[in-house]
């Protein structure tokens, strides 16, 4: 694993009282909330900038996780989507803005922010938002459907609450999709992605939603417990929790119960063919 870290960032977590410095087997930055999520692989780049954190993968050259913080005074109206490699990640360990040529058309998918532009357009590095390590390929029914309502909900409750609302998202591949056109040999797209909303005093919702979810699918209907989201994600997403998570599912204005979590699969019964009787021989006289 290795950290890529900004100065500006370094300084702004070293103020942060919660914060402690980091070693070899773990990462703490302001935006992750009971500290950085743990399980990627470990050839994975750790990016920590002023308004995100985030592991990429060297073989989908996306995140596999992306940690950030949402304030009232972080939220502006959103800018100017100019695409650009990471800077700093090497040229085979970064998708360019030409992998997603013709993927709008021929796949049916937006170029899908982890970290929201708006939701850092109130602060100096709303840009960054645009790198392409924050960036995954998104069904545009779900970008533009019940993924970007769940943003807008996010920044209300910062608005709100007048408290920082912090958020965990990453990918899933639960299937073979069809690829960027230009993409490269390993690079996948994502068959779904999940999300965890929480506030500083434990109270979280998780959510899982699917490339193939209908545009006006009901947000709220998405929800799934934390530990199904670590359990399908394979990571530990709060390893240093203490306080027992309750629901925020009313500040994000889910009033209705939540689902109980999808049942797991099932390896179908072997079905063997009966042994074909013999028929029975008679003795000559």
């Amino acid at each position: 694993m290795r950290w890529k870290t900004s100065v500006v960032a370094a300084a702004i977590a070293a103020a942060v009282p919660a914060v402690a410095p980091a070693n070899d087997a773990e990462l703490h930055t302001f935006h992750c909330l009971s500290g950085c999520p743990v399980g990627a692989p470990a050839t994975n780049d750790v990016i920590v900038r002023e308004i995100y954190t985030l592991s990429s993968n060297d073989l989908t050259k996306m995140a596999d996780w992306v940690a950030y913080r949402v304030t009232k005074d972080s939220i502006g109206a959103s800018g100017d989507r100019e695409w650009r490699a990471d800077p700093w990640l090497g040229a085979n360990e970064t998708l360019g803005p030409g992998a997603y040529d013709s993927a709008s058309d021929t796949l049916h998918i937006d170029r899908g922010h982890q970290a929201p532009l708006a939701s850092f357009s109130g602060t100096p590095w709303a840009a960054d938002t645009n790198i392409l390590s924050n960036i995954t390929p998104q069904s545009s029914a779900l970008n533009q459907g019940s993924w970007v309502k769940l943003e807008n909900r996010e920044r209300e409750l910062a608005t709100r609450l007048a408290m920082p609302v912090y958020v965990l998202t990453g990918p899933l591949y639960e299937r073979m999709m069809r690829p960027l056109p230009a993409g490269g040999d390993y690079q996948r797209v994502p068959s779904g992605y999940w999300k965890v909303v929480s506030l500083a005093d434990g109270r979280s919702t998780a959510f899982v939603f699917d490339q193939a979810d209908a545009r006006n699918r009901d947000m709220c209907a998405a929800r799934v417990s934390i530990r199904h989201v670590e359990l399908r994600a394979r990571l530990r997403l709060f390893p240093d929790a203490t306080l027992t998570a309750t629901p925020l599912d009313a500040e994000l204005g889910c009033a209705n119960p939540a689902n109980a979590d999808p049942a797991p699969a099932e390896i179908p019964a072997e079905i063997r063919p009966r042994p074909k009787k013999r028929a029975a021989t008679q003795l000559s006289p």
